[in-house]
């Protein structure tokens, strides 16, 4: 894969703040393994997080999440910093391997008690809690018992998760996140190999994003049902995509990032089913049963966005797969390259 040069010219826009609503939220989000610690504590279980940072070489200075910020020992304290921050609003996740460690199966009290007391304490400091039920913590035991994402059961688990956290907690929170940024889980995870789980296998990666997006679907189904009034949306990071020149193969390369990046993640959970163009270039069936798509595609209360950076893509012949267009698929059609940037600026990669 070829890298053009940065481009490292920023905009700045004004904000004029008194044109926002009256009931604007100003918050702060963090995810479970980022703050949380006490890894072994109270009945949790491993994550693939936790495994894939204790792999030696995986992670920068060989970093892990056993104490990070210790927050599961001082929640209280950083309630108290977010009020004296000024905010109103606090995203947080779930850690799935603390309320069930074992992916499914048994409830572990003491885990789902602990959000229970978090919760509490939020409202009690004038705090709108926000809850993700899913930012990449899968339970390991899923991982090694069913190939996680990869499977079906996974999804379902997943459902039933939810089904627990809501009918738990949702008589305080309103707003809920099924997902964080499944493109990471999916793309990043088990195809470039550099998140969790660790994979490099295109197979599996587009049969783990077909399985996080019907999750998605099979979570909302379960908020809904424990938690009616509930406001139920998905968390997408996308991307604006630039053709690094107007020659028509890096116009097309600049359309299969698109794909590979935003429509894959945005065209299915709005009722537009997989698209046709990815589906060809990907070359992996999808393991579709009846009714999926409807599930999948089910109205959303809200859309969420995390947005890092512009990418700017030109045409690479000798990129891998699904870099490469399969015989007999145009140049239009072929996928994009998500290759990750460490810097939050314009990015330049380049694909067939």
């Amino acid at each position: 894969m070829t890298t053009l040069p940065e481009q490292n010219e920023r905009t700045y826009v004004s904000i004029d703040f008194a044109a926002l609503p009256h009931d604007f939220l100003w918050g702060t989000a963090t995810s479970a393994y980022q703050i949380e610690g006490a890894v072994t504590e109270d009945g949790r279980s491993p994550s693939i997080w936790d495994t894939f940072s204790h792999t030696p070489g995986k992670i920068d200075n060989d970093d892990h999440g056993d104490v990070a910020c210790d927050h599961y020992h001082r929640w209280r304290e950083d309630i108290d910093l977010m009020r004296r921050l000024g905010t109103n609003a606090y995203r947080l996740s779930i850690a799935w391997p603390r309320v069930v460690p074992g992916g499914d199966g048994p409830v572990n009290a003491k885990g789902l008690a602990f959000y229970d007391e978090l919760i509490d304490g939020l409202l009690e400091a004038g705090i709108t809690p926000s809850v993700t039920l899913y930012h990449w913590d899968l339970p390991q035991a899923l991982q090694d018992r069913d190939r996680g994402w990869q499977e079906r059961s996974t999804a379902e688990h997943f459902a039933s998760y939810a089904s627990v956290v809501a009918e738990r907690l949702g008589d305080r929170v309103g707003h809920w996140a099924t997902l964080n940024e499944p493109l990471c889980s999916a793309w990043i995870g088990h195809l470039e190999g550099v998140m969790a789980p660790g994979l490099t296998d295109l197979t599996a990666a587009v049969r783990a994003s077909y399985h996080l997006l019907l999750g998605h679907g099979l979570a909302m189904q379960a908020i809904r049902s424990a938690a009616p009034n509930a406001q139920v949306g998905i968390v997408n990071n996308l991307s604006t995509i630039h053709a690094a020149s107007d020659r028509e193969e890096d116009l097309a390369a600049a359309h299969r990032m698109d794909g590979h990046t935003n429509r894959w993640w945005l065209d299915p959970v709005h009722g537009r089913g997989f698209p046709e163009d990815m589906r060809e270039v990907y070359g992996v069936e999808l393991p579709e049963r009846e009714g999926d798509m409807k599930l999948i595609g089910a109205d959303l209360d809200w859309l969420g966005l995390n947005y890092y950076f512009p990418q700017t893509v030109a045409d690479d012949p000798t990129g891998p797969a699904p870099a490469s267009a399969p015989s007999g698929v145009t140049a239009s059609r072929a996928p994009a390259w998500t290759g990750r940037s460490t810097r939050a600026a314009s990015r330049t990669c380049c694909c067939v």
